[in-house]
């Protein structure tokens, strides 16, 4: 018996759901729903190394309470990268006990990227690491012999991640690199020279503090040698040159970030890095390029008429430095940083070209 009656206005009929069609559940689970967790209770950190799908984060950084603990990649970010010197929140186990394991549900937004790609034809980038406001060059005055060459890709690549480049020679003791820094005698960059006997330590300490340095150089340049000497008890793995190809063997393995303490109260950070024999470009702008090299160089002022070098468009900055307003080794470095910017887009040499206004017929 239904109580509906025959003089019933509204359309019931419309709400029978027999005919509904249902996706079947096999694992008998609640539907996974798309609203995600806030996770206002977050612990914001300093990712020290990632291994294996594994980050070593540091919590409470500069207190009583600082530790370090083990976390993965939470779900809810995908195949997002978190490299060494990110900062992320963290949930879950805190404590940083053996055996316990937390999750990083956030990337804090970075202030700057480092960034290499396999050679310079591979368009895809690899983020070496993040927040960095410091790329410490470092090479050999001998044993392996300087390459002018991948200095001035080093130096691209702090140019386009907007990172204030230092370059540090090692092994003075067996060469004199004045020769060698004399092709970047144009550029305004904090050099800083190193034997085997005596580590400048209060001239590295000054320009560490306070800051994060990427450390990155050629294989067999001293550079984790260097970190040794900087950070007692690192124990970064060093090797030797082989004598015969004169070329280093890759000892450092991995990425991490390494506290630096001056003995007087101050710290900042020096990031290891595995050495190279190439460092690709493929994923730099070549636009950006040509200005950062302008704004480091070193002149008498500009010519009479003409705006500083570091205000003029890319055609009047190689315009003018071909015309000698850097000098000789200015044409040098100019050329070198072309060669490697066309190679990375052929288009770019376009933009160097001087541009006229179209005449009137």
């Amino acid at each position: 018996m239904s109580w509906l009656t025959d003089d019933e206005d509204e359309p019931y009929g419309d709400y029978d759901e027999s005919a509904a069609r249902v996706r079947p559940n096999p694992k008998g689970n609640r539907p996974r729903s798309k609203q995600r967790p806030e996770h206002e209770d977050a612990v914001r950190g300093r990712v020290l190394t990632v291994d294996r799908g594994r980050l070593t984060v540091l919590l409470d950084e500069n207190t009583p309470e600082e530790r370090e603990i083990t976390a993965k990649r939470a779900r809810e970010l995908g195949r997002t990268a978190i490299v060494t010197g990110d900062f992320v929140d963290v949930v879950g186990d805190l404590t940083g006990d053996e055996g316990t394991l937390s999750r990083v549900v956030r990337i804090a937004e970075r202030s700057t990227l480092l960034r290499r790609s396999a050679d310079d034809s591979d368009e895809v980038e690899r983020v070496v690491v993040a927040n960095a406001d410091q790329l410490m060059i470092v090479v050999a005055a001998a044993n392996p012999e300087p390459r002018t060459g991948l200095v001035d890709r080093y130096l691209i690549a702090a140019f386009d991640a907007g990172i204030e480049p230092i370059l540090v020679v090692t092994k003075t003791d067996l060469a004199d690199p004045t020769e060698f820094l004399g092709e970047f005698s144009v550029l305004d960059i904090d050099v800083v020279k190193v034997d085997r006997d005596e580590v400048p330590f209060e001239a590295l300490y000054e320009r560490l503090i306070g800051h994060t340095t990427v450390a990155v150089g050629h294989s067999g340049v001293g550079k984790s040698t260097l970190v040794n000497a900087l950070v007692p008890g690192a124990l970064r793995a060093v090797g030797v040159v082989n004598e015969h190809t004169g070329r280093g063997r890759h000892t450092s393995s991995s990425t991490i970030s390494l506290r630096v303490r001056d003995g007087q109260g101050g710290s900042g950070w020096i990031i290891d890095t595995p050495g190279v024999r190439s460092f690709g470009l493929g994923h730099v702008d070549p636009a950006s390029v040509m200005q950062s090299f302008a704004r480091r160089a070193i002149t008498d002022g500009p010519p009479e008429g003409e705006v500083p070098l570091a205000e003029a468009h890319d055609w009047e900055i190689v315009d003018r430095v071909r015309d000698g307003e850097l000098g000789e080794v200015g044409r040098r470095r100019l050329d070198s940083l072309q060669r490697i910017l066309t190679t990375l887009d052929p288009k770019a040499e376009r933009d160097w070209e001087k541009q006229t206004e179209p005449t009137a017929d």
